[in-house]
C-alpha cells in the first residue's frame, strides 16, 4: 500500500512539474508580456494559413487576416488586412512604426499586399506635415 501511494505521489509531481514547463513555454503568455512590456512581438501559426495572427507593438495589439491566392510558383498568402484590436491603445504609433510593422510582416509574407484599416490607414494616407 506505501509503494502505491508513494507511485501515485512521483506521478503526480511528475505531471506538476509537467504543467509548469508547459505554461512557461506557452506562446500567449509570452504574447501577453510583450504587451505589457510595450516591446515586439509576432505570434503566428506557420502550419496553418488561415489562422489570423497577431503583433503586439508599442502596447497595442495588432491582428491580421490572411488570405491565400495563387502566385506563379505556388498558393501563398497574397493579401493581409492588419487592424488594431483596441484603437485607443495607438496613442504614440506614428507613420514610421506601421511601416516597421509593413516590413515585418513583409518578411513572413513577401508576395502580400498588406491592407490597414481604419484608423492607422488615415495615417499612411495623410500628405507629410513639415
Amino acid at each position: 500500500m506505501v509503494i502505491l501511494f508513494r507511485i501515485l505521489l512521483l506521478a503526480a509531481i511528475l505531471f506538476l512539474v509537467y504543467t509548469m514547463i508547459k505554461i512557461a513555454k506557452d506562446p500567449r503568455r509570452q504574447f501577453t508580456a510583450a504587451v505589457e512590456n510595450r516591446s515586439f512581438f509576432f505570434q503566428d501559426n506557420d502550419e496553418n494559413p488561415k489562422q489570423n495572427f497577431f503583433i503586439t507593438y508599442k502596447g497595442a495589439v495588432f491582428e491580421g487576416e490572411k488570405y491565400i491566392g495563387a502566385t506563379e510558383e505556388a498558393f501563398e498568402v497574397v493579401s493581409i488586412i492588419v487592424s488594431a484590436k483596441e484603437p485607443n491603445t495607438l496613442t504614440g504609433i506614428d507613420r514610421e512604426d506601421l511601416y516597421f510593422l509593413e516590413k515585418e510582416i513583409l518578411i513572413r509574407y513577401p508576395y502580400a499586399s498588406i491592407e490597414w484599416k481604419h484608423p492607422m490607414k488615415t495615417l499612411l494616407h495623410r500628405p507629410f506635415e513639415e
